[in-house]
């Protein structure tokens, strides 16, 4: 036997889907907003114990490498090149974790269809 509920108090009713649909909105607002912070920060990471220092924003956007006088070294460019590529790994990672974990706080985790890469 199918209970029946009143309007607006089942699943299906039309303001339990009004509901919903300013609960997605306020989401997607919030989203957005967040979106936009996490876009204008800007990360600072070193590598090599130090001797390089990264500057990035949310963005992904290289904004400065700082390099200390004793990596540099023409006979061992390759050290140089490992430090700056560690650096600008670790910058990158660092803002997709922190953008990860923001957007989480946002949306609780919520994993919407249709809406790849944001998480």
């Amino acid at each position: 036997m199918k209970a029946r509920l009143p309007a607006g108090r089942g699943g299906n009713g039309p303001s339990n889907m009004q509901g919903l649909m300013k609960q997605a909105q306020k989401m997607q607002e919030d989203m957005e907003n967040l979106q936009a912070d996490l876009d204008s920060r800007e990360y600072e990471v070193k590598a090599g114990g130090g001797v390089v220092t990264v500057k990035i924003t949310g963005k992904l956007e290289v904004l400065s490498i700082d390099i200390e006088p004793e990596i540099v070294d023409p006979d061992d460019i390759e050290t140089l090149s490992d430090v700056l590529t560690a650096a600008i790994n670790e910058a990158i990672k660092k803002v997709n974790d922190t953008n990860s974990s923001e957007m989480n706080k946002v949306t609780g985790a919520f994993n919407m269809p249709g809406m790849p890469g944001l998480f």
